[in-house]
């Protein structure tokens, strides 16, 4: 039996962080239902539905909810449980926070503030620190978020030219991940298949581009912050000018 039925957990996650991962995990163990709300803005560099993305693959079992910043001061703890309740259609039973503000905030809603490693002592990391050194704090990023930040170096030359061995050379010496060239593989198994004999078509190249940027979106994931491409889309699109 779990203590409370429907518990809530609000922010930006600009960008989600092992933070607010440990808040909400705190926030599933002890409620039968979770709420995420993420508040965002316009300006913001990171929209909202791409937080809300990582967040549902990070938390498949919550309900997430994108909702637009509205205009009211951060201190306005009454305007924001109002905002809220409104939001939900309920008042939870349960708010789920790591900040001062939470107590007045659960005040007015009418729930039970849960406060959750305000100092950052488990989990010693916060967005601002995140945004400004990406590369930095990678560590503290689930796979789906670091991909985001990650470093693409895309290695380009002609063929026979060593890009390939180069690719994995920095990859082993920087200690990541590194991406193939989906192309070569594609070229040799089409060789094979037609002995070398069927003409290029523009519908290939952009099976291969497409092929290209998925295999670096799922490595990516497995980088440390850094990840070494055998080539890239763009790249491919300056083949498919040439043939």
């Amino acid at each position: 039996m779990k203590t409370f039925k429907k518990g809530l957990v609000i922010g930006k996650f600009y960008p989600p962080h092992r933070g607010h991962k440990y808040l909400i995990d705190t926030a599933l163990a002890q409620c039968e239902e979770v709420t995420v709300i993420i508040g965002w803005k316009a300006q913001e560099i990171i929209p909202g539905y791409l937080r809300a993305q990582w967040l549902q693959r990070i938390h498949p079992s919550a309900r997430i909810m994108v909702v637009e910043d509205n205009k009211l001061a951060d201190d306005d703890s009454a305007g924001w449980a109002a905002y809220t309740i409104g939001v939900l259609g309920y008042t939870p039973d349960a708010v789920f926070t790591s900040e001062n503000y939470g107590d007045p905030y659960a005040k007015y809603m009418g729930c039970v503030h849960v406060l959750v490693d305000r100092e950052r002592v488990r989990i010693p990391i916060s967005a601002t620190m995140v945004r400004s050194d990406p590369q930095k704090y990678a560590q503290f990023l689930e796979p789906c978020v670091r991909a985001y930040f990650t470093r693409r170096v895309a290695v380009v030359g002609a063929e026979s030219t060593g890009t390939t061995t180069l690719s994995r050379d920095l990859a082993r010496h920087y200690g990541t991940t590194w991406v193939p060239e989906y192309g070569r593989f594609y070229s040799e198994g089409k060789a094979v298949a037609t002995n070398e004999s069927a003409a290029w078509r523009t519908q290939e190249f952009v099976h291969i581009a497409h092929a290209q940027s998925q295999m670096e979106d799922a490595l990516a994931e497995a980088s440390n912050g850094l990840l070494i491409c055998d080539t890239d889309a763009f790249a491919t699109g300056i083949w498919h000018e040439r043939y």
